[in-house]
């Protein structure tokens, strides 16, 4: 049984479509500012759609419009373009599980409530 944890989450995903702001300052240092949706969401990160391709370990920062909150993010992967849209995979700087609009999110996240 070779790694059978090494794949194991950090916190239970959770499918959730949500309007996000996504920005950075892109490699030849400009900035920008995107609508993003995720697709599935924990409390250490998530998985967006975006139209703008981002790099493997750039830094964003994703706004929750709705809160007007802010975190700041690591990209870890990225897929694409799919019809245009780049499947960005990425985690928290810090984890947050207060960043999604859940009401009630997994037990697992709990433990990362800040």
């Amino acid at each position: 049984m070779a790694e059978h944890g090494a794949n194991k989450r950090r916190s239970e995903r959770v499918f959730l479509q949500i309007n996000v702001l996504l920005s950075s300052a892109a490699p030849e240092k400009r900035t920008f500012q995107t609508q993003a949706f995720t697709l599935m969401v924990n409390a250490h990160g998530g998985l967006l759609e975006s139209p703008v391709r981002v790099d493997v370990h750039q830094k964003i920062t994703l706004t929750n419009p709705r809160s007007g909150k802010s975190c700041g993010c690591r990209v870890v992967r990225i897929a694409g373009p799919f019809e245009s849209q780049f499947k960005i995979a990425f985690e928290f700087d810090e984890p947050d599980a207060h960043f999604w609009p859940i009401a009630f999110p997994p037990a697992c996240w709990s433990a990362v409530a800040g």
